[in-house]
């Protein structure tokens, strides 16, 4: 079977707010996990080849080059439209899945544009990441494939002439201008029964007129504006929507060296991203989302702060183990391929900095407020501060020993001066404001005598490394020194001379260090680069900035799109797609460029 050669970037993303798919230029939904993000995917040919399972519709005309010639979203929606030319003709697909009401449907539309058009479709499922061929027969009309608790049903036009061949479903058809074929795939448990069909057309009005109506009430009205809400849309497409929880990414095990080990699953939603998701969403007009995001984040981490994990399931569940599916090669020969995620048993003090931070930000956005928040934040804080002068593994989840990374010190100024400000603007909440500004003091010192290279003027990646850590440029943006300050000023200088890459910013360097424990390099780490563009203008250079937020924004793919990293030798993006965490750094960066740029939406 062919391995999948397309780039990361080549990929569109469909989703139903509770799992997406990853549609190529080639037409193949390549990745597709059903019923949720984190199940096991029914389409894995994006870790393997196409015998791991894949649904390609595209022309059948010999010698054509298989790619469309362009393709977009439909305003602001997340329904893919692929333009397809040929020598006979010009056809369109477009492809979404239906905010779901029952059950998953993925529904691709061809339609003739002019001429007529030769098409097929190879249709693949393979349940449990790609292992298992499932069973196929006929009912009703419909093509049924049954394998242990999964089935699924493809429904098509009754004159598209489909059969089976090569353990695979394959279909036949002809579009001339102006006519429509319509294919439905809809999942559900295999011991119930089918769920009511979708209407493929009403499915596609009420789809785009959904997306649009929630894309207008974006209140910024700056000069970035396309871009904010696409990124605004992708976060949206990687919320689940039954919780409020926003995953990292929609995919597992894309590496972020190409070839290389490190590939891990994101399908899971990380307390690291809660401040600046919450950031994102408030300053772009979303209080809804926000309130579900600060919700979520309530039930995933109540219980023992000591139990504190730093991500959890899409409904806050704790185990997620981790292992390697050995029949997949891995995208491009980048093994192994991972599920589940070990990281979650780690200590990374810095997740209790972000809780308090988060439930800080929604207080103030003025969010309704729940009354067991400020008891669990105390006892977060509490459990902290005895735990605070430990090593940890660190924001970067690194897989070497613990050390005292700096940013994870930093987190724990940011609780206790959280819950200081909240004490006072708050005074009838129960409290010891002095006890908390006695830790904030503790912490803030020891961070500037340990943390802090008074040769070099910047701050380290750890106490008494000589190292830098990206993450150190967030030290303005959360107040525990003022932009203006030296060290500031500093730290910034130093991780763009040494962090740098064609001008954007590793995370730290793996060049001559063992800190992560892990071989091999990665790319240039999209947020951090955000990161610096903030850390610029804090600083008094908005022109640079501004200069290196476009350069970023031109590494998006052509449908406004990021995954985690950019290879700047390959000119490739790498690791998982979209990240959450990328498309958060560019809402956050766009809005504080142009703050004068918003006004209440519609």
């Amino acid at each position: 079977m062919t391995q999948r050669t397309q780039r990361i970037e080549d990929y569109a993303l469909i989703g139903d707010l509770q799992t997406a798919a990853l549609v190529g230029r080639d037409g193949s939904v390549d990745w597709l996990c059903l019923p949720r993000f984190d199940s096991a995917a029914c389409f894995a040919a994006l870790l393997g080849d196409e015998d791991n399972g894949h649904w390609r519709i595209a022309p059948t005309e010999a010698g054509h080059a298989g790619r469309c010639a362009r393709r977009r979203y439909l305003d602001d929606s997340l329904i893919l439209e692929s333009v397809w030319e040929t020598r006979t003709g010009t056809v369109k697909v477009l492809d979404f899945m239906p905010q779901r009401d029952q059950a998953p449907d993925v529904v691709r539309i061809v339609e003739g544009v002019s001429g007529t058009v030769e098409m097929g479709s190879v249709l693949r499922l393979r349940f449990d990441y790609g292992h298992v061929v499932p069973w196929i027969r006929r009912s009703e009309g419909h093509r049924v494939a049954i394998a242990g608790p999964d089935s699924v049903w493809l429904r098509s036009h009754p004159e598209v002439k489909t059969w089976g061949q090569h353990m695979s479903t394959r279909s036949s058809f002809t579009v001339g201008e102006g006519e429509k074929v319509a294919f439905v795939l809809t999942w559900h448990p295999s011991h119930e029964p089918r769920p009511d069909l979708c209407d493929p057309y009403a499915a596609l009005e009420e789809s785009l007129a959904d997306w649009q109506e929630w894309a207008a009430r974006c209140r910024y009205q700056g000069p970035y504006r396309d871009a904010v809400v696409r990124s605004l849309i992708t976060l949206k497409a990687l919320t689940y929507a039954p919780t409020g929880g926003i995953v990292a990414a929609a995919t597992t095990s894309l590496p972020e060296e190409i070839g290389g080990v490190r590939n891990w699953d994101y399908r899971y939603c990380w307390l690291r991203d809660s401040t600046l998701t919450l950031e994102a969403l408030l300053s772009a007009g979303y209080l809804e989302e926000a309130g579900q995001w600060r919700d979520w984040l309530l039930r995933a981490v109540a219980g023992d702060p000591a139990d504190l994990q730093i991500m959890y399931g899409l409904a806050g569940e704790r185990r997620l183990p981790e292992a390697e599916l050995p029949w997949l090669k891995g995208y491009l020969g980048s093994s192994p391929v991972r599920v589940g995620n070990a990281a979650v048993e780690q200590l990374q003090l810095d997740v209790y900095g972000e809780v308090a931070d988060s439930l800080f930000l929604a207080r103030e956005a003025g969010l309704h407020s729940q009354p067991h928040a400020w008891s669990i934040q105390l006892s977060l804080l509490g459990f902290l501060e005895a735990r605070w002068r430990e090593p940890d593994e660190g924001l970067w989840e690194v897989r070497g020993p613990r050390r005292h990374f700096v940013h994870s010190k930093v987190m724990a100024w940011v609780a206790a001066d959280r819950a200081v400000r909240t004490l006072e603007a708050e005074p009838t909440l129960h409290g010891d404001v002095e006890r908390w500004r006695r830790m904030r003091d503790e912490v803030h010192r020891e961070v500037c005598e340990k943390g802090f290279d008074p040769v070099r003027g910047t701050f380290t990646q750890a106490y008494g490394s000589t190292e830098l850590d990206a993450a150190t440029l967030l030290i303005p943006r959360l107040g525990f020194l003022p932009p203006d300050d030296p060290r500031v000023v500093g730290t910034v200088e130093a991780v763009r001379a040494e962090l740098a890459a064609s001008g954007f910013v590793r995370r730290y360097s793996t060049d001559s260090t063992t800190v992560d424990g892990l071989p091999g390099g990665e790319g240039t780490f999209l947020v951090c680069s955000f990161w610096l563009a903030d850390a610029l203008r804090l600083t008094g250079r908005e022109e640079e900035a501004r200069e290196l937020f476009e350069r970023l924004l031109a590494l998006r793919n052509d449908l406004g799109l990021l995954a985690e990293e950019y290879d700047p030798v390959a000119g490739r993006q790498v690791g998982n797609f979209p990240q959450a965490f990328s498309h958060i750094g560019l809402v956050a960066t766009a809005c504080a460029l142009e703050p004068d740029c918003e006004q209440e939406a519609g």
